[in-house]
């Protein structure tokens, strides 16, 4: 593993997709929340807009009037390239990653770069690990997906529930989601997308299994649960097919905390039994809508990229997170919690994943990498202190 000197690149971190909706809110959190002598710059498409962009941080931050401005194209390998070359860690906002994401994954795999994204979508995550994760282990590059809501409170609440159980035994983890809160346009173009692309995602994810290493003398898995009540959080419970279960997963796989056995389920949990059953007809009816181009076309006109719900809304937004881990004799409670799950908090995990990647002192790891492997505890304290809770709720 050789990761390029620091000091080659002229950014500490760049942020691409800057002038989308949750590119806007992630810019807007380093201008606050930066280090002192943060070398960072805004990339994207539009000139005009970069330039709109840093004038708004400007008056947030005077230092941002000098902030550096990178015009790029996601679908221009060079320019990726080149976008590369200047950052010691890139962050993109930058989605569906499955049509707009790889020709930059593969340049910072290629330049040792670091890179972290927004990615809910199983698809892209898979195929990026067959094509890029051995380039990017040979020249040092952490490649780190899903690190907004899906998936850093699941990947990490799960990780710190491991860590209040004993050491050596079988653990089992389940993870309990209830959210208040709108998505955005481009949220809602990534879940269309990937309702249309069934037999792509299960192929992507068959190639995967093809190139990854056995697990040998351990077992992982994050298999579905069944719907039912549970008194744990007395709530009704269904299995959720997010990627959450998948990255919490492979977090298990890589590091031996987890035990020789962990099994891991994930769902949302819902007061009202009507609530349920009317949440699961939707996201059918959308599922199916989503089957059919013109259907599709007429959903996506609902709400386009780049748009989504105001501060007002976004105030009133919220997420828990609740898990229920146990092994070794012993049972424990934690909880993850915070404000707006889609917009304030994902900007706020990805702007400190980035951090996190760019100024902590990090296990010595490099390619496709889980934000509780790259990062772990480092990144927990960094949600701390920026205001997500991760706390013990009881434990026996």
């Amino acid at each position: 593993m050789g990761r390029r000197n620091d000091t080659e690149r002229t950014y500490d971190i760049v942020l691409f997709g800057a002038t989308g909706f949750v590119g806007e809110l992630t810019a807007e959190y380093l201008a606050r929340h930066a280090p002192d002598g943060l070398r960072w710059a805004v990339a994207g498409r539009d000139a005009g807009k970069l330039e709109r962009l840093r004038n708004r941080l400007a008056e947030i931050d005077p230092a941002c009037a000098t902030l550096g401005l990178l015009r790029a194209d996601a679908g221009d390998a060079e320019s990726m390239r080149e976008l590369a070359g200047h950052a010691r860690v890139v962050a993109t906002t930058v989605g569906p990653y499955v049509h707009h994401g790889e020709e930059l994954v593969a340049a910072c795999a290629e330049a040792g770069t670091d890179y972290v994204d927004l990615t809910g979508e199983p698809e892209f995550v898979d195929l990026m690990y067959v094509r890029y994760d051995a380039r990017a282990r040979e020249t040092g590059a952490r490649l780190v997906h899903a690190c907004g809501f899906d998936s850093v409170p699941h990947d990490l609440g799960a990780y710190f529930t491991v860590r209040q159980l004993p050491e050596g035994v079988p653990l089992t983890v389940e993870g309990f989601v209830r959210v208040q809160g709108m998505f955005s346009g481009g949220t809602f173009a990534s879940a269309l997308n990937q309702f249309s692309r069934g037999p792509q995602m299960a192929a992507a994810g068959r190639e995967r299994r093809r190139h990854e290493p056995r697990l040998l003398g351990r077992r992982a898995s994050a298999g579905p649960g069944v719907p039912r009540f549970a008194k744990e959080v007395g709530a009704w419970v269904v299995p959720l097919p997010t990627i959450d279960p998948q990255i919490v997963a492979r977090s298990a796989r890589a590091l031996d905390r987890y035990g020789p056995d962990f099994r891991y389920r994930h769902y949302a949990a819902v007061k009202r039994l009507p609530f349920v059953l009317g949440g699961v007809a939707f996201a059918g009816t959308v599922f199916a809508a989503a089957q059919l181009p013109a259907t599709r076309r007429l959903l996506s006109n609902r709400l386009k990229p780049g748009e989504g719900p105001d501060a007002a809304k976004r105030a009133k937004s919220w997420f828990t997170v609740r898990f229920v881990g146990e092994g070794g004799g012993r049972r424990v409670f934690t909880e993850v919690t915070g404000g707006d799950p889609g917009y304030g908090e994902t900007a706020k995990m990805l702007a400190e994943s980035a951090l996190s990647l760019a100024f902590d002192d990090l296990p010595a790891r490099a390619g496709q990498l889980t934000t509780a492997v790259a990062m772990g505890d480092a990144l927990i304290e960094r949600l701390r202190r920026a205001g997500i809770t991760f706390r013990v709720v009881a434990g026996a």
